[in-house]
């Protein structure tokens, strides 16, 4: 910048911020930092609306508010829609200023991708808001580039490269490994169930145990990398999927420690029981491949978000399920008539016939014989099918909602990898 006073002053909607050169040449903001690098007023106009020599003002036609919201963001590293203003207009102040939807706060995010979506812009980009996504997206990495330096921008590098397979090539790349991996884990796991699989695994004992020792060392140093760059080490030991994953592997390296000290698992009685069980939750390493798939992503979150009516719907069951299996039992076989029904001496017996007659499956292994008990069973199958379908309309509409989210995050993720390769 070659202007004469060394305080610089950005107005705003009216509203004047003082800074100093250097802090304008280091400005997370790219439309500001840009500034210090203008040589004419015509190249500072063309980042501004108007500009004062002798004051050193540089005028922003802007919304006031929303700038103010955005340096708050600067500062706090929160960013939140102001009160009182339409989503997509603050959005188009983000974008203007060079941040993305995706510094929003997850639940201003998800204000905005509804409002997308209600209003049919599914497929908005930046360039159809007004600013260019070459601009948009260098900006974002400036703002990001200036929050994290150092050790601090390699570990968030590296945490989004193993957390968000669609953040980059190298994550698709590692994603796509650890999906192959995760489905020869899971061939394996079900041939070992086979009865030919022992005379098998004699046979070709030592290849068994290479796949093996390969599909766990990569689960062993994905779950190791994903631990040391995560932003918390508690929240990390939290999460259901991380559980699963040390649960999972832990087997393999105790059964290769009691080999090496020459006690089989087969010889620990109740221990080898436990570590077979545990080996058996490799499978929930297919619940890993939700994120790599829209379907599974959407089926998860709309199990989380719509809990309460998976609640309501358990209660409905089983309060039928107890009114009906105390029913069944009395007319099959406690009135003793002389036709009592083996397969109904007791509620509980009585509640398998109940919950497979709600749920219109009829297996055919348990039935009444009794007229009585025939008509409370078309009874109990008709308010099975009423009690089922009446949460189902709040899941559906749930589960559109999740989908629809889902998809502009992806397609947004899409158009900042096309960027990237195009750059």
């Amino acid at each position: 910048m070659k202007f004469g006073k060394s305080i610089c002053v950005l107005n705003v909607g009216g509203t004047r911020y003082a800074f100093t050169r250097e802090v304008i040449r280091d400005f997370p903001l790219r439309r500001v930092s840009r500034l210090h690098a203008c040589a004419t007023e015509k190249e500072v106009l063309e980042l501004c609306d108007d500009y004062d020599r002798d004051q050193n003002e540089f005028f922003f036609d802007r919304h006031a508010q929303a700038f103010m919201f955005i340096m708050l963001y600067l500062r706090s590293g929160k960013l939140r829609f102001v009160p009182g203003v339409c989503e997509l207009s603050f959005y188009t102040e983000m974008l203007y200023w060079g941040l993305e939807s995706v510094h929003l706060d997850s639940c201003c995010q998800k204000r905005l991708d509804d409002r997308m979506s209600e209003i049919g812009l599914d497929n908005l980009s930046e360039v159809e808001i007004g600013v260019s996504g070459d601009e948009s997206q260098s900006s974002g990495e400036q703002v990001q580039a200036t929050a994290l330096t150092g050790r601090a921008k390699w570990l968030e590098k590296m945490r989004k490269t193993f957390e968000e397979p669609n953040s980059s090539i190298l994550a698709q790349l590692l994603a796509s490994v650890s999906v192959i991996f995760v489905l020869v884990s899971m061939i394996m796991l079900c041939a070992s169930t086979l009865p030919d699989w022992d005379t098998a695994k004699r046979n070709i004992v030592e290849e068994h145990r290479t796949v093996e020792a390969v599909c766990i060392g990569w689960f062993t140093a994905e779950c190791t990398m994903r631990f040391l760059v995560a932003r918390s080490k508690c929240e990390f030991l939290r999460q259901p999927l991380n559980i699963i994953d040390v649960i999972a592997i832990t087997p393999y390296y105790v059964t290769m420690a009691l080999a090496q000290a020459g006690l089989p698992g087969a010889g620990l009685g109740v221990a080898g029981v436990v570590l077979r069980v545990l080996r058996m939750m490799r499978v929930f390493w297919l619940m890993k491949l939700a994120r790599h798939f829209l379907g599974l992503q959407t089926l998860g979150l709309t199990l989380t978000r719509c809990y309460r009516e998976m609640v309501m719907l358990m209660v409905f069951v089983f309060v039928a399920m107890a009114i009906y299996s105390a029913l069944a039992q009395l007319l099959e076989h406690g009135l003793d008539l002389g036709m009592q029904n083996p397969d109904f001496a007791s509620i509980p017996a009585s509640a398998w016939w109940v919950i497979i007659s709600m749920t219109t499956v009829g297996y055919g292994d348990v039935y009444p014989v009794t007229v009585g008990g025939r008509v409370l069973g078309g009874m109990c199958v008709v308010s099975g099918i009423v009690l089922l379908a009446l949460p189902i309309t709040f899941i559906y509409h749930s589960f559109v909602q999740c989908y629809q989210e889902l998809k502009l995050r992806s397609a947004r993720y899409a158009r900042s990898l096309s960027v990237d390769l195009l750059q």
